[in-house]
């Protein structure tokens, strides 16, 4: 039932008799109230990510094993990650700092397999095609595993299009990214490029 539908029953009943002018008041301010603090709620999977009151780490997780969606729906693999770290990105950097390590990689897969199944045509690529569906499977859990015991994990051979943070790259824990993460900053150590010689 509508607000204004509501409010003319509500106006009814007094007029009626069957409540007070105190009371219809009432009742018109709960109605006008509830009807505020819905409209301030948000909606969606938004509404259902801060339903869910999860610590910094398992978001984390949830965003490496995303990626596994894909084999329940094609495509999937690639949304739900980038989904997950837009809503969740603003509210810790950490969070945010994951996002970026899966997003790198889920670019840089794409990447390595469109170069396997051009190499195919050399047979050179049928041999990276299981090393990619292996390393598809094995990074992502690595990169949960960590990420639930507060650590971050860039994958290796991920090229960073999205820049990390300073320091070490390998393994750094949650509480010194809160110190010295800046995702404004490029850090040339740690984004540099894989292929180039001069590092």
């Amino acid at each position: 039932m509508r607000l204004s539908d509501e409010i003319e029953k509500l106006h009814n009943l007094k007029m009626s008799g069957a409540i007070s002018e105190d009371e219809f008041q009432a009742a018109k301010a709960s109605l006008l109230a509830g009807q505020q603090s819905q409209a301030q709620t948000p909606g969606g999977i938004e509404r259902f990510a801060s339903d869910l009151n999860l610590d910094v780490n398992t978001w984390s997780m949830f965003i490496h094993l995303s990626q596994f969606c894909g084999y329940l729906m094609p495509v999937a693999g690639l949304i739900v990650p980038i989904v997950l770290w837009q809503i969740k990105k603003d509210d810790d950097d950490v969070i945010d700092l994951h996002g970026r390590v899966v997003i790198n990689w889920i670019i840089s897969s794409v990447i390595y397999w469109v170069i396997a199944i051009v190499l195919c045509f050399v047979v050179v690529g049928f041999a990276l095609v299981p090393v990619l569906a292996v390393v598809g499977i094995i990074f992502p859990v690595v990169g949960a595993v960590k990420a639930s015991k507060g650590e971050v994990w860039p994958y290796p051979v991920s090229i960073a299009f999205f820049p990390l943070h300073e320091g070490d790259s390998s393994r750094t824990s949650h509480e010194e990214i809160r110190g010295k993460y800046d995702p404004r900053r490029y850090d040339d150590t740690i984004n540099r490029n894989p292929f180039d010689d001069n590092r």
